[in-house]
């Protein structure tokens, strides 16, 4: 078993007004593996970007910019994640849903996300 200490006491992360967080069962639902690439790195900005009732109203240009995404790259991907029911977006607002009970279903065939074994990794470390 791992013995877990603080490596830096001076650095301890803690919250101090945001609002962003993840549930753990975002990775433990299989959430994370059912998304593409661009899918995950847009819902992780608008995690980042949403209030407290998960809203935000970026522009899509702003967001292709900062994500370095192609419009239609965007597109695929916010629709994907409306699809999958964890956004809602009404042309101009989004919000970041609660995770739904289970994980909609890739429509496309594929292996698991890469992420997935990796963030299953290091929540094992940080909670063990």
């Amino acid at each position: 078993m791992i013995k877990k200490k603080i490596i830096n006491k001076g650095r301890i992360r803690r919250v101090d007004g945001g609002f962003a967080f993840i549930p753990h069962r975002f990775l433990t639902g299989g959430f994370v593996s059912n998304l593409s690439r661009d899918q995950l790195l847009l819902y992780f900005f608008l995690v980042l970007a949403a209030d407290r009732f998960g809203l935000s109203f970026y522009s899509y240009d702003k967001i292709c910019t900062l994500l370095e995404m192609s419009l239609d790259q965007y597109v695929e991907a916010r629709c994907g994640l409306i699809k999958k029911d964890l956004i809602a977006f009404d042309g101009t607002v989004f919000q970041v849903l609660a995770l739904p009970p289970e994980v909609t279903p890739n429509s496309e065939p594929g292996k698991p996300h890469p992420l997935e074994q990796l963030a299953r990794n290091l929540f094992k470390e940080v909670t063990s």
